[in-house]
């Protein structure tokens, strides 16, 4: 008879004891963030909490006073608001990020506004973009080089219902291919799509549980 022995698979994110503090005000006070390979991860506060700066320290776009973040794999990252050249087209921004990423085609590009809905848009320069529809090409350019880890701030604003439904299609799709994902919110209506959730207040992040259960009672 033998034992087998499982182990549990490295973190695809690790952040340990981020401190972040502008002047005086202390934003961030040793938070703490594990997240494994196909795991969905929601990071909870009320709106000054410090969820963007902490999403923006994970992404490396904003350096901490304090701590270590180490990820395995290629990272993308889908900030709040949409960092898109007015003048350029959908599909110039297409080309322009596959190239950035040395990517061979627009095969994953074009699967993803197809997958979101926006396919009539690709000629359309994004200063003549509604807002929901900027959000679908700010996460279709975070999503394009199909990273390993993905961080998104309220990815799903300004989407109406049907999008939103192709939103968790999407985000099913990579949960099932191992990315870790994680979300940036302040609100969660659905707390049974998430494998864990996480509140930040004062600067540190509590781990709670994610069931169907918890969703049921606070509806």
């Amino acid at each position: 008879m033998t034992t087998e022995h499982f182990t549990e698979p490295e973190p695809a994110l690790r952040a340990q004891g981020l401190h972040k503090a502008y002047g005086k005000h202390k934003v961030l006070r040793g938070a703490d963030l594990n997240v494994l390979p196909g795991q969905l991860v929601a990071v909870v506060g009320e709106n000054g909490a410090g969820k963007s700066t902490l999403l923006k320290a994970l992404a490396g776009t904003l350096p901490v006073d304090r701590g270590e973040i180490e990820l395995a794999g290629a990272l993308g990252y889908c900030p709040q608001d949409p960092v898109l050249n007015g003048n350029l087209t959908v599909e110039q921004h297409l080309r322009f990020f596959a190239a950035a990423h040395r990517l061979t085609n627009l095969g994953r590009g074009h699967q993803l506004v197809s997958s979101l809905g926006y396919e009539q848009y690709r000629t359309a320069r994004a200063g003549e973009l509604s807002g929901g529809t900027r959000q679908k090409l700010n996460l279709t350019l975070a999503l394009l080089h199909d990273p390993d880890v993905l961080l998104l701030d309220e990815p799903y604003q300004g989407f109406d219902w049907e999008t939103y439904l192709r939103f968790w299609d999407l985000v099913d799709d990579l949960r099932a291919r191992g990315k870790a994902v994680v979300i940036i919110t302040h609100l969660v209506f659905e707390q049974d799509r998430f494998d864990a959730l996480a509140d930040l207040t004062d600067g540190r992040l509590t781990p709670r549980s994610a069931s169907k259960e918890d969703s049921n009672a606070g509806a």
